[in-house]
């Protein structure tokens, strides 16, 4: 039964609880649906969630660097790709010489199919690297726009602590390479380092004068 009052009806007694029932579940539903945004916020912020690749164990890698870190260094590599292979020696002598002042550089192997034990041998024909990733999902190739090993790219963090990052720089580590099958004697830039001493001295990072040269990398 509903009553009239001029113009305006009102509900019944029936229409009544139907409409307190309706809004308890709507109340309800909110609070489940609060529950669970609470709960992934919570899993994200505790960095449970984030993964950026695996290690040659095969465990997720978590933290690219500790806090203090000036600048993390990607390099994207193939095991495969001689190009790559001829700057090995030059990734390394820059984590000889930038290492002490803060400075992480991880070799990224991101191209589909590459497994750990490729790596591992890859390894022991080049020279053993300390921070290892597989990027199957290509997690940090999607981050920073990687699409040729080899191919650089720095990361810093946002405040002062190691995570999350930005990215300052992504490109060439120098211009040895003009094209594939054409390249200097020796380089006359040398792009990737002078990004790491700008971040540095906190300087403007300057981008690389032309593109990288080397393989595609697989899977994109």
């Amino acid at each position: 039964m509903s009553l009239q009052f001029g113009e305006i009806l009102l509900p019944g007694i029936s229409g009544i609880l139907s409409t307190r029932s309706a809004m308890r579940r709507s109340f309800f539903a909110v609070l489940i649906l609060a529950g669970i945004f609470a709960a992934v916020f919570v899993s994200w912020a505790s960095g449970s969630q984030l993964s950026y690749g695996y290690n040659l164990n095969g465990q997720p890698v978590t933290s690219l660097a500790t806090p203090g870190t000036e600048a993390v260094v990607l390099f994207f590599a193939a095991t495969d790709c001689p190009i790559c292979n001829r700057y090995i020696p030059e990734i390394q002598g820059l984590e000889a010489k930038y290492g002490p002042q803060h400075v992480v550089i991880w070799y990224v192997y991101p191209n589909v199919g590459t497994t750990s034990a490729t790596v591992r041998q890859h390894e022991a024909d080049y020279g053993a690297e300390k921070n290892v990733l597989l990027d199957p999902h290509h997690r940090l190739v999607d981050l920073t726009h990687a699409i040729i090993t080899p191919e650089a790219a720095i990361l810093v963090p946002e405040s002062s602590g190691a995570e999350p990052f930005r990215v300052v720089y992504a490109g060439r580590i120098d211009n040895r390479y003009i094209h594939l099958g054409e390249q200097r004697p020796r380089p006359t830039q040398f792009d990737l380092e002078r990004a790491i001493v700008d971040v540095l001295q906190h300087h403007t990072v300057q981008h690389a004068d032309g593109p990288p040269v080397g393989c595609g990398i697989i899977g994109q």
